[in-house]
């Protein structure tokens, strides 16, 4: 119990110190929220406008919010491999093994710093969808379920950030590393179109795809309902699919990032 106490409390001391690198450097902050600002007006005012009929306009715009802001928590995944390579490229690692601190600490504190950039993130969307049109239409409680839900999911992937971070070589190779597998993830999902428009194997693949677990609980919380709704158990079941996978991504990946970090830190 002291060792998890300690380690808690060591994280905190590193998540203030990851987000006094973030206030010093406000090209990272605003890297994570002026991209989703971006891609909010991109698909509402261009590639929902192409979509033509209903779907180009308001409606289509709150079916995509949900979309937008899962996409957006998992690139923010990508602050916490940079700043991980960052860290054992300036050999800030080896200054922590020499401090008497958990060594889960160093890990902890990086996952949770990244999670209030997400938070910073998904207050300023939410803004931005409030401008173009979208609506909370669920109740209160809902809604704060629905973030929820959503900040468990970029919490969930920051422990995958964090073991390729810690697995990276060097920082050019963790902007790679820690982008390239999110991008088939976001489009083959709902993101940005109804599952049932896929081809049938590219369909089976959304319908289970954590993504879209995510963003189909989060639009039902919401109330952002489009078309007809979703069939199969992933889609009926939203809420649990998508807590279950962002348990099941953290019960996998926080043991290996830690583990990986007492390797790295142990040389």
């Amino acid at each position: 119990m002291n060792a998890l106490a300690k380690g808690i409390s060591d994280g905190g001391i590193v998540t203030w110190r990851n987000l006094t690198n973030v206030r010093r450097n406000p090209d990272w902050l605003m890297a994570a929220t002026l991209q989703p600002i971006m891609f909010v007006l991109l698909f509402a005012y261009v590639f929902g406008n192409a979509i033509g009929g209903e779907a180009g306009g308001a409606a289509y715009r709150e079916f995509l919010i949900a979309g937008i802001f899962a996409q957006t928590v998992a690139f923010n995944s990508a602050f916490t491999v940079i700043g991980f390579a960052n860290d054992l490229q300036k050999g800030i690692i080896d200054r922590f093994r020499s401090l008497p601190m958990s060594r889960i600490a160093v890990v902890l504190g990086r996952t949770t710093s990244d999670l209030v950039v997400s938070v910073v993130a998904l207050i300023v969307m939410s803004l931005c969808g409030l401008l173009v049109g979208w609506r909370i239409r669920g109740s209160f409680w809902d809604a704060l379920l629905g973030y929820l839900v959503m900040l468990m999911f970029a919490w969930a992937l920051s422990w995958v950030g964090a073991l390729i971070g810690l697995a990276a070589r060097s920082v050019e190779v963790a902007q790679s590393a820690g982008l390239i597998w999110m991008f088939p993830l976001s489009f083959i999902s709902s993101a940005f179109v109804p599952t049932d428009t896929l081809p049938p194997f590219l369909k089976a693949i959304a319908e289970w795809n954590p993504f879209t677990a995510v963003i189909n609980a989060t639009r039902d919380l919401f109330g952002n309902r489009f078309g007809a709704p979703p069939t199969g158990w992933p889609a009926e079941n939203a809420a649990l699919y998508a807590i279950l996978c962002c348990l099941a991504i953290i019960a996998i990946f926080a043991p290996l990032a830690t583990a990986r970090y007492r390797r790295v830190a142990s040389k």
